[in-house]
């Protein structure tokens, strides 16, 4: 069962990616960040609600989704971002965010499980708090494009 859990990812992205490109091609590249944020973040639930290897794979599915939907698109915005002849230095810095997150997660990922898997013996909480995590990038991300304009100020390029 352990391969169906490492596989759903990398299948999932694999067969899907050109479909659901296809379907969310007209929506702003900002907005499709955020919505892909929401949906990986959300996906977490599923496993928090009910643990069994079918939940972690249809968490692992909709994650993909939602990594299908934000990924390309984020580096589509951080390309349209960037001036002329200044696209290399900008796609290098889009990878700050990955670099944050590994050098973070690690810590932040050991701490949950501790707490919630030792401490508190509710291994959900550790789903629900990393949720958390992402819906909060979510809606910020939302009050930074109502504020700023992101995905208007880019699309109208």
């Amino acid at each position: 069962d352990v391969e169906i859990i490492l596989i759903t990812d990398g299948l999932t992205v694999i067969t899907l990616t050109l479909a659901v490109n296809f379907f969310t091609r007209k929506i702003a590249p900002f907005r499709a960040i955020i919505i892909g944020t929401l949906i990986t973040s959300l996906s977490w639930l599923i496993l928090a609600s009910h643990a069994s290897i079918w939940a972690a794979v249809l968490s692992l599915f909709v994650l993909a989704m939602g990594e299908i939907i934000q990924s390309p698109r984020y580096y589509e915005y951080i390309s349209r971002l960037a001036p002329p002849g200044q696209q290399g230095t900008y796609m290098g810095f889009a990878f700050l965010p990955i670099g944050i997150g590994s050098l973070i997660g690690g810590w932040f990922g050991g701490r949950l499980i501790h707490y919630f898997g030792e401490v508190r013996h509710f291994p959900a909480g550790m789903w629900w708090t990393v949720s958390g995590v992402g819906v909060t990038t979510a809606l910020t991300l939302f009050v930074y494009d109502r504020i700023v304009g992101a995905s208007v100020a880019v699309q109208e390029e």
